[in-house]
C-alpha cells in the first residue's frame, strides 16, 4: 500500500536551499505540500520549483546572528508560523590541516556548526511558542563519523552538529523534535568537480554498496519523512542516508577469496 505524506499547511525553511542537496530538499517539501522558504547569501539562478509550486527565497548571511534573527522574524511575520527547519547550508574546500592556517579552518567550523546553531536557536523561539511545536533536521555527513583527511575541520564540525542535535532533542522535548541525516556522497551539479566525467562519477558510485551516489531527491524524501507525523516518535536520532556506507578497504586488500 502506498503511503502519502501530506505536509499541507506547514511552513518549512531550508538553509542553502537554492541548489544541490538543498534544492532537492526544497522540492521534496514542495511536493509534499509544504510552504517552503529557502535562504542563502545570493539568490538562485532560477527558482526552485516542484509540483507546480515555487519556493520563496530570502537572502541572509547565516554567520550574522542579527541577520538570522531578522530573517526568522520575517518568516513569522509573513507566514505566521514555522514548522520545519532544515539546516543544510555548509560545505568546505579540500584543504589539509597543515595548509591555510587556523583562521581558514575556523571559518569552516563557523559555517558548518556555529551557523546551524544560530539558525536553530532563532527558529526555536518561533516553534516553542506555537501549538504543535516544530521539528529541526540537521544535514550531517559521514565525514563526522570517520577520519576525514582533507576536510578535517568540516568533519569535526559535522560531528559536533550531530551531538548538538542530540542535546537539543533532550532539552526541547516534547515540543520540538531534532534529528540528523548523515549523508554520504550525493550527485549534484558540482559532482564533476570532485569525481570528473560521467565515467568517474559512475566509478565512485560503484564503491557504494547500493551501487550509486545519492540523488538530492533521496535526501529530500528522508527530510519529508522526518518532518512528518510518521516520525512523531523520532527525536535525537542520526539517520544514515549513505547507500550502505563505504566498502571496507580490507575486503579489496585481502588475498583470500570472499
Amino acid at each position: 500500500m502506498a503511503v502519502t505524506i501530506d505536509l499541507s499547511g506547514s511552513v518549512a525553511v531550508v538553509t542553502g536551499g537554492t541548489r544541490g542537496v538543498g534544492a532537492g530538499i526544497a522540492r521534496a517539501l514542495l511536493e509534499a505540500g509544504a510552504e517552503v522558504v529557502t535562504c542563502a547569501r545570493r539568490p538562485p539562478g532560477e527558482p526552485v520549483e516542484a509540483a507546480g509550486r515555487t519556493a520563496r527565497f530570502l537572502p541572509v548571511d547565516l554567520r550574522d546572528p542579527a541577520a538570522v534573527s531578522a530573517f526568522f522574524d520575517r518568516v513569522r511575520d509573513d507566514h505566521g508560523r514555522l514548522d520545519v527547519l532544515v539546516n543544510n547550508a555548509g560545505g568546505t574546500p579540500f584543504r589539509m590541516l597543515g595548509d591555510g592556517g587556523a583562521g581558514r579552518h575556523a571559518r569552516v567550523v563557523e559555517l558548518n556548526l556555529l551557523a546551524p546553531l544560530t539558525a536553530t536557536l532563532a527558529a526555536y523561539e518561533l516553534m516553542r511558542r506555537q501549538p504543535g511545536g516544530g521539528t529541526v533536521i540537521m544535514i550531517g555527513s559521514v565525514s563526522g563519523t570517520r577520519p576525514s583527511p582533507g576536510s578535517a575541520a568540516y568533519g569535526a564540525a559535522k560531528a559536533g552538529l550531530d551531538n548538538l542535535a542530540r542535546s537539543m532533542a533532550v532539552e526541547w522535548a516534547p515540543h520540538v523534535r531534532v534529528n540528523t541525516l548523515v549523508l554520504g556522497m550525493v550527485r549534484t551539479e558540482l559532482s564533476h568537480l570532485h569525481y570528473g566525467d560521467e565515467d568517474g562519477i559512475a566509478a565512485v558510485g560503484r564503491t557504494v554498496p547500493l551501487g550509486r551516489l545519492a540523488e538530492p531527491a533521496d535526501i529530500g524524501d528522508a527530510c519529508v519523512f522526518l518532518a512528518s507525523e510518521r516520525a512523531a516518535y523520532i527525536s535525537g536520532a542520526s539517520l544514515p542516508v549513505h547507500g550502505g556506507g563505504e566498502r571496507p578497504a580490507f575486503l579489496d586488500a585481502a588475498t583470500t577469496p570472499h
